[in-house]
């Protein structure tokens, strides 16, 4: 489980320090404040240790770094993911289950990473990292533009993310939390998600009629995903999961399901990071953290500025927070005249 992370002049993230991280992290701000940034540059970290000694992988953990850094931030050098005008190199610092990670670089480097200390064994898990924005009806255009073409546009978050998708059923039971998370998320579907090997498409199963994915709403792309990663074992209780924007495309009450299973998942070891402006996420968890007893460590943006909060002693004083409180105040006045 990753206990900490620490990252300097890494683009947008002037200075972020998030100390006591368990096994549901929740990243709040507004837009462009650098909660999909931070989701990725622990993914770049996560992902680099999960290749590293990893079946047939001849490369160096820094070589892996570098390649991850370049698709995953899609940038010409990745010098270029120095904060503009920082005086210092960038530099990032996780500890995982007591161990640590950390790089640095400058502004000139193109593909060498001379700083890196790795103390952390190699990982048998897997990260996976859920974009805001859904994949399946564009499941073969994203690996047609990496595997064949090499060009921008899909990052390796949406890479990597069709290719597990891919991954054919393992076999044996799944655990008793994953067979039961994806029995409340068949209920949330309303069907079952299939993957038609010959096509090459994705079709969504209802009643034993057919669909194709394109005409099915998002918000149940989005949960056919986490089913499908479930499903083919991809994921583990050694897992993390990152997940830009749980509420996309979902309405209240599937956002609270959803983060019920996610709580499930979290017993079973599974670790969340995830980053939203809804107030709907964070009262939820808030909730979670209420009702289970839970550390639910979260940072948010203020200004320049990152503040550390738990939600279980409460909910914290933030801007997002406090106009959405605002707002519903309003629409009840507005309501009882």
């Amino acid at each position: 489980m990753l206990q900490s992370i620490t990252l300097n002049n890494f683009g947008p993230l002037s200075s972020i320090h998030w100390p006591n991280l368990d096994r549901i992290n929740l990243v709040i701000g507004g837009n462009g404040s650098g909660k999909t940034f931070l989701l990725k540059a622990i993914y770049s970290s996560l992902r680099t240790l999960e290749g590293y000694r990893r079946g047939n992988e001849q490369r160096s953990a820094s070589e892996i770094l570098a390649d991850k850094l370049y698709w995953t931030f899609q940038v010409e050098k990745i010098g270029d993911l120095v904060s503009k005008g920082a005086g210092a190199p960038l530099s990032s610092s996780l500890t995982m289950d007591d161990a640590s990670f950390s790089y640095s670089f400058g502004r000139e480097t193109s593909k060498l990473i001379a700083s890196l200390e790795n103390h952390v064994p190699p990982r048998g898990s897997n990260s996976i990292f859920l974009p805001a924005k859904e994949v399946l009806s564009l499941h073969q255009i994203i690996l047609k533009s990496r595997e064949q073409d090499r060009m921008f546009g899909f990052d390796d978050t949406y890479f990597d993310l069709a290719k597990a998708l891919k991954i054919a059923t393992s076999r044996g039971r799944n655990s008793v939390e994953f067979a039961r998370s994806r029995k409340q998320l068949a209920v949330l579907l309303g069907g079952v998600i299939e993957y038609e090997e010959g096509a090459g498409r994705w079709l969504f199963v209802r009643d034993r009629h057919k669909f194709p994915i394109g005409v099915t709403a998002e918000g149940i792309k989005k949960l056919a995903i986490l089913d499908t990663l479930l499903g083919n074992r991809y994921l583990d209780g050694n897992s993390v999961v990152l997940i830009d924007e749980p509420e996309s495309a979902l309405h209240p009450t599937a956002i609270s399901q959803l983060l019920e299973i996610v709580a499930v998942l979290a017993e079973r070891g599974v670790q969340f990071f995830m980053a939203s402006h809804s107030y709907f996420v964070v009262k939820k968890l808030f909730l979670i953290a209420q009702e289970r007893g839970w550390s639910i460590p979260m940072i948010s943006a203020t200004g320049s500025s990152w503040v550390c909060d738990d939600l279980q002693n409460g909910m914290p004083d933030n801007p997002i927070i406090a106009e959405s409180i605002s707002l519903h105040e309003r629409e009840v006045e507005q309501a009882l005249r």
